[in-house]
């Protein structure tokens, strides 16, 4: 069974409207308590995957606009921003002709 994600806000502590610099500190504090190398024993570096996944989207503009419409739908290639891209594209073709 698939494990639902959390909300890459939820991951990292910080608001939806929260600054770049905000993000960045969150993410920077989590890793150092979260960090394979300094995390007790018998974690599998799970929650260190999560926050980095999360940096990731939300350190990156266009991520994180994406992420802020489509939420998790847009994770894989054929999600719904994939559809929602198609769509225009053809019908941005048929006004074209």
């Amino acid at each position: 069974m698939a494990r639902r994600k959390r909300d890459y806000y939820v991951v990292l502590g910080v608001a939806k409207d929260a600054s770049e610099g905000d993000i960045k500190r969150a993410f920077r504090e989590l890793a150092r308590k979260l960090h394979p190398d300094v995390a007790p024993e018998g974690d599998d570096g799970e929650r260190f995957r999560e926050i980095n996944e999360a940096y990731a989207v939300l350190s990156d503009r266009d991520n994180r606009a994406r992420y802020d419409r489509w939420g998790h739908a847009d994770d894989n290639p054929g999600g719904l921003s994939a559809v929602v891209d198609a769509a225009q594209s053809i019908i941005n073709n048929v006004f074209r002709s």
